[in-house]
């Protein structure tokens, strides 16, 4: 084995901390809407680290080295432009707002809301299954990444399968189902919060080691000496990067505005807010959240991965590494292991435990997120419509159990069996647009445009389902077809968009109600916002602050703009000196390494920000969950 006594002790702990969580959630939880979305007693830090959290599994962890080890430091700069996007859809409101003000418990029961019974169980087996599709190479990524960066010895074989590789595969499902089933959605928001804090923490120090331990003149040499228009420095001479190039990246931002809250992985953090101005604030401070993550720690990381790959003072590290390798699959089983094993050779005694252990709670909150997401999903959107009458509470809570179980066990044996061919990032986009292809047109048409209809939500859902099943089908028959994962999702959407607005136009008779689904004005709930009239903020005015903001509030507004407003000018000057004059790569490094020092300082702040922050967010709850009246009927039932 590779970890010390010393590592598994702080494995054990963390684990040992997290069963603690469930155990205290198991005593919390009351009524349905706590299983579903913790009692909607979520405060913004707490709502924004299960946001960061829930997206960073193992598999996401493994996915982003994959990318930037491919990529380099050229992700970041375009990157910098989804940075605006993101604060421009955080100040506004941008979905989460008005979905949040809708009261719904899933994207399907909007769906009813605002189209018809039948499109909700439509959506509600489209997300289901595309959430299936898609989370068939969590459990096995992630026990690849434990077998080989821990050392487990294999134990024999289970027919054609690994002996170790179906024992640990069926830990990285089964302990998740515990947490869940024990706890339901509080132990999800419990056991992320945990992850969110260490995660942080430990993500920093790594950093700091490695940049004491890789000096920057090995770093500086490895990345200059990239294949020409293939740089890893130099975004503007990049237009042969295999997959991870510009085109991925601008894909990826258009996503971002058309996709918000399409992914129903998370789809329970969506509606567990205390109101919607929280979940508004959430959003927000997501930006903060995630530098630690995915500005410095899974950018720097690879760079790191890439020097020890292609340097010859490394070389021996190098052919240790893929010697160890050589057995573990594919070239893309290979390719996701390449970063995690460079760890396991620069972290010192210790090091390798606290890596473990964030990637175990890493694996173990983005499981139980997406189980309890799905297994939801085909209770509340596919089986509670086809009911004239709502579940009983027992009952209502024994279904979700048994669907969250069922779940468990199919990803289970899907896991086992499917080879994967493709990048991890790749799949995960392709999968998952065989709902949020669609989706993003029917949540968007029918939260901002009246005139948007159950024809068009139908068929801009089925176009994107078709769009991104399609490519499935020919990525897998045909091993190098030129149109990978990321350009059929963008496809799926263009053409979706498209699709919705041509028959809204066509088929649009009268207006939608949308005061009343909103809860505006005349339709407004006591106790939902903080001002005693809500009203529709249009034009300009929806990327300023409104009364419901407090002073506070307003000075993460203002640091979140001079934050994004400095990037914004870095971008736009560097991107015009690139294009009227040559730069060396010696000045990019320079550049890449002024960046890494800012972010890395920034993240330090931001650590200890949210550890305070959400420490004083999970008081409130716990004090929350005790104290409240429950509202049985919310459960997600639509009466009609």
């Amino acid at each position: 084995m590779n970890l010390t006594l010393l590592d598994w002790s702080i494995v054990l702990l963390l684990l040992a901390l997290m069963v603690g969580f469930v155990f205290l959630s198991k005593t919390l939880m009351k009524s349905v809407t706590d299983f579903l979305a913790t009692g909607r007693t979520g405060g913004r830090y707490i709502i924004s680290m299960f946001q960061g959290t829930a997206a960073l599994g193992a598999i996401t962890v493994v996915g982003a080295m994959e990318q930037n080890f491919s990529a380099g430091f050229n992700a970041r700069w375009w990157e910098m432009l989804t940075t605006i996007i993101l604060v421009a859809l955080s100040v506004t409101g941008w979905v989460v707002y008005r979905y949040r003000q809708t009261r719904v418990m899933t994207m399907a029961q909007f769906f009813e809301v605002r189209y018809s019974r039948s499109f909700r169980i439509f959506s509600g087996f489209l997300a289901f299954t595309s959430g299936l599709v898609n989370m068939v190479i969590f459990p096995s990524v992630t026990a690849r990444f434990f077998i080989y960066f821990c050392g487990i010895p294999e134990i024999g074989q289970i027919g054609p399968w690994s002996g170790t590789f179906i024992i640990v595969t069926a830990l990285m499902v089964g302990i998740p189902l515990f947490f869940i089933l024990t706890g339901g959605h509080i132990a999800v928001m419990f056991t992320d919060f945990v992850q969110g804090v260490f995660v942080n923490i430990v993500f920093v120090i790594i950093v700091i080691l490695l940049i004491i331990k890789v000096d920057w003149a090995h770093i500086s040499q490895a990345m200059d000496a990239a294949p020409k228009d293939a740089s890893l420095i130099n975004p503007f001479q990049s237009g042969k990067v295999q997959d991870f190039n510009i085109w991925f990246f601008f894909i990826g931002m258009f996503g971002l505005v058309y996709t918000k809250l399409s992914w129903q992985g998370n789809s329970s953090f969506n509606v567990a807010a205390k109101n919607a101005h929280e979940a508004k604030m959430a959003d927000l401070l997501t930006n903060w959240r995630l530098i630690p993550q995915w500005g410095l720690f899974l950018v720097f990381i690879p760079i790191v991965a890439y020097t020890i790959f292609n340097h010859a003072d490394f070389k021996a590290i190098a052919d240790s590494i893929n010697g160890t390798l050589a057995g573990a699959g594919t070239d893309a089983m290979k390719s996701q292991l390449r970063v995690p094993m460079v760890l396991n050779y620069l972290l010192p005694i210790g090091f390798k435990g606290a890596f473990a252990a964030i990637m175990l709670a890493a694996a173990i909150t983005c499981h139980n997120t997406y189980m309890h997401s799905w297994g939801s999903i085909f209770i509340q959107d596919c089986i509670m419509p086809l009911r004239k009458k709502p579940f009983e509470q027992k009952q209502h809570l024994k279904y979700l159990k048994m669907s969250i179980l069922g779940v468990g066990i199919t990803i289970f044996i899907l896991s086992i069996l499917f080879q994967q061919t493709e990048k991890v990032f790749l799949f995960l986009a392709i999968s998952g647009a065989i709902f949020v292809g669609g989706s993003g047109a029917a949540i968007i048409g029918g939260l901002y445009w009246k005139r948007g209809t159950t024809a068009a939500a139908w068929a801009g859902m089925i176009t994107g389902a078709v769009t991104a099943t399609s490519g499935i089908v020919l990525n897998a028959v045909y091993k190098d077809f030129p149109i990978n994962g990321q350009w059929f999702w963008f496809i799926a959407m263009v053409s979706a968009a498209a699709v919705y607005f041509v028959v809204s136009l066509i088929t649009c008779k009268e207006p939608f109600n949308m005061d009343k689904m909103l809860h505006r004005g005349k339709y407004a709930i006591e106790g939902e916002t903080n001002v005693v009239k809500t009203e529709a903020v249009k034009g300009w005015k929806v990327m300023g602050t409104t009364k419901e903001f407090t002073r506070r509030d307003k000075g993460v507004v203002i640091a979140t703009y001079g934050w994004t407003a400095i990037w914004t000018v870095v971008f736009v000057i560097g991107t015009i000196y690139n294009l009227t004059s040559e730069v060396k790569n010696e000045a990019w490094m320079s550049f890449w390494k002024i960046y890494t020092w800012i972010y890395l300082i920034t993240s330090i702040i931001v650590t200890i920000w949210f550890t305070i922050g959400g420490l004083q967010n999970l008081k409130e709850m716990i004090h929350a969950l005790r104290t409240m009246v429950r509202d049985h009927k919310d459960s997600g039932y639509v009466e009609k």
